[in-house]
């Protein structure tokens, strides 16, 4: 199987949001869905969005520079 950064999706209660997405980004989500879901059966592309965005945002190290200095800040460190 191929190495995809997103292996399993996690079982967490959902907050309902909507987006709209261009057509070229739901197809590649459709066809990342069908390599995730393999033999297993179909992965819902939908429960993608949030594993594909907590990546991103872990691997964003201004993010991360910023999101421990805002914690500093608001702990009065």
């Amino acid at each position: 199987m191929t190495e995809l950064k997103i292996r399993e999706i996690p079982d967490e209660k959902p907050v309902k949001m909507t987006v709209a997405l261009p057509a070229d980004l739901h197809s590649d989500l459709l066809a990342y869905a069908a390599l995730l879901s393999g033999s297993d059966g179909a992965v819902d592309p939908a429960r993608l969005v949030a594993p594909m965005l907590r990546q991103f945002m872990m691997s964003d190290k201004a993010f991360a520079r910023a999101r421990r200095k805002e914690k500093g800040v608001s702990s009065g460190k």
